[in-house]
């Protein structure tokens, strides 16, 4: 049986929900996947916790922002096994590359899975 797409960006959503919450120790306010053409692009909001925001608001601001990344970056490499099991579960699909960033000022976290081939819906 083919999902729709909107069932299966919510259903990736729901998901990453559950991995930041489990893995990272918070989930975000808000999370939102988006599925264009083979790539799979999700926005988590508000993800820092308390005690990033605190280090990438002190004095050396710069300092504090770079660790969050790099802490951030490594974490997810770490669980990127994980990551890619929850889009092949969801999808059928194969992850080819993952890519994420951060931002330190907003708390917002993108993440972009580029899969093996185009996903083919029900609803299309």
């Amino acid at each position: 049986m083919t999902m729709s797409k909107g069932q299966i960006e919510a259903d990736i959503s729901e998901a990453l929900i559950k991995f930041e919450k489990e893995y990272m120790g918070r989930g975000p306010e808000e999370t939102k996947a988006y599925i264009i053409d083979d790539m799979i692009v999700i926005r988590l909001r508000r993800v820092l916790t308390p005690a990033e925001q605190q280090l990438a608001g002190t004095s050396n601001e710069t300092t504090g922002r770079i660790l969050i990344k790099q802490v951030r970056t490594e974490l997810l490499e770490k669980a990127r096994p994980l990551l890619e099991q929850i889009i092949i579960d969801l999808t059928r699909k194969r992850v080819k590359s993952l890519h994420t960033d951060i931002s330190t000022i907003t708390g917002e976290r993108v993440i972009i899975f580029t899969l093996e081939s185009p996903i083919v819906f029900a609803d299309l």
